[in-house]
């Protein structure tokens, strides 16, 4: 059963994604002038989301043991694949399904 710590973790490797997300999505747009590369919408959201991930992070920490940590930090791989098809729109090849599935393998290898 996944006690709360768990559920906090997930959420902050969750969001985590979304914040490398909101990076790639910001540098595939032009920007007038170099500061604008980094002074906008979605790189100041997405460094004050990660802030957020950090904190949830060292939270989650007090009810989850050490060797866990890695484990679930493996699932970002799965919600990044998602998230980039669903708000980039990139396509989701073979390649990438086997690392995924590799990545999974070893998360259930590991709790076994």
């Amino acid at each position: 059963m996944i006690n709360r710590y768990t559920f906090i973790f997930i959420f902050s490797v969750f969001i985590a994604s979304i914040s490398q997300v909101m990076l790639k999505k910001s540098a595939n747009i032009k920007h007038g002038s170099r500061a604008s590369e980094y002074i906008n919408i979605y790189v100041i959201g997405s460094y004050f989301i990660l802030l957020i991930s950090t904190i949830l992070t060292v939270i989650a920490y007090r009810g989850v043991e050490l060797k866990n940590g890695p484990v679930i930090e493996g699932s970002g791989y799965i919600f990044i694949i998602i998230l980039s098809r669903i708000f980039l729109g990139e396509k989701v090849t073979a390649m990438r399904i086997t690392g995924t599935l590799l990545i999974i393998f070893g998360i259930i290898i590991f709790n076994i």
